[in-house]
């Protein structure tokens, strides 16, 4: 028997993300909630060490941490049971491009569109409308990412679905338009009905408390 534990919140769109592809694969697995505002748990600081961040994966007691990384590992461990990497190398490459993209570009100026005023503010919203018209193409005339199943790209994009409409919310701006991106919000109601991610989402009171904590803090730091 597997011995699979998870170190994470619920709140997490990185911990979501290992959640769901544990869930999609039908892996049984532990579930050690961390306290969503400290890096101080002395599980969490013994597993992850250099981070202190979640999500952790502990796999017959081996740790691994960093979202991405675990996502590999967990195909690489299970490939028969529901990949979630296409069999084709171009397309597996082109995934890892996409996920880097989002993690990487499309998160930053996310973050700047929340968190800035002014014309940083501005720049970050204009980063994010030219990350999401980049996102549309790749999803023109596919259900999902993955093609007619939930892949590692809809896994990694998954936040954007749910996520996203109440960092808008929050950081008091707009990018999501579904009449420009009609794929994308196609993809996104696709996405949140399958029923493995419509169970494990924390609830929009509990998410925009989040970012309104995110705010705060970002707003005091500035103060001092």
């Amino acid at each position: 028997m597997e011995d699979v534990k998870l170190l994470g919140t619920k709140e997490s769109i990185f911990t979501q993300r290992i959640m769901w592809a544990l869930k999609l694969k039908g892996i049984c697995y532990e579930f050690i909630e961390q306290d969503f505002s400290s890096r101080s748990s002395p599980l969490l600081v013994k597993l992850n060490p250099v981070y202190n961040k979640v999500p952790v994966i502990v796999h017959d007691g081996k740790s691994l941490a960093e979202s991405l990384v675990i996502l590999e590992y967990i195909e690489e461990t299970w490939p028969l049971i529901n990949p979630l990497f296409p069999v084709d190398p171009f397309e597996r490459a082109s995934g890892r491009f996409w996920a880097r993209f989002v993690d990487g570009k499309f998160y930053e100026a996310a973050k700047r569109a929340f968190f800035s005023s002014g014309e940083t503010k501005a720049e970050g919203v204009e980063s994010v409308v030219e990350g999401l018209h980049l996102l549309e193409g790749q999803i023109i005339g596919k259900k999902f990412f993955g093609g007619e199943k939930i892949g590692y790209l809809d896994i990694i994009i998954g936040w954007i679905a749910y996520w996203f409409q109440y960092i808008e919310e929050i950081g008091e701006f707009k990018a999501m338009d579904s009449t420009k991106y009609p794929c994308l919000h196609a993809w996104i109601n696709n996405f949140i009905q399958v029923p493995i991610i419509q169970q494990s989402l924390p609830t929009p009171d509990v998410v925009k408390a989040v970012f309104r904590g995110f705010k705060d803090a970002a707003a005091l730091a500035g103060a001092n």
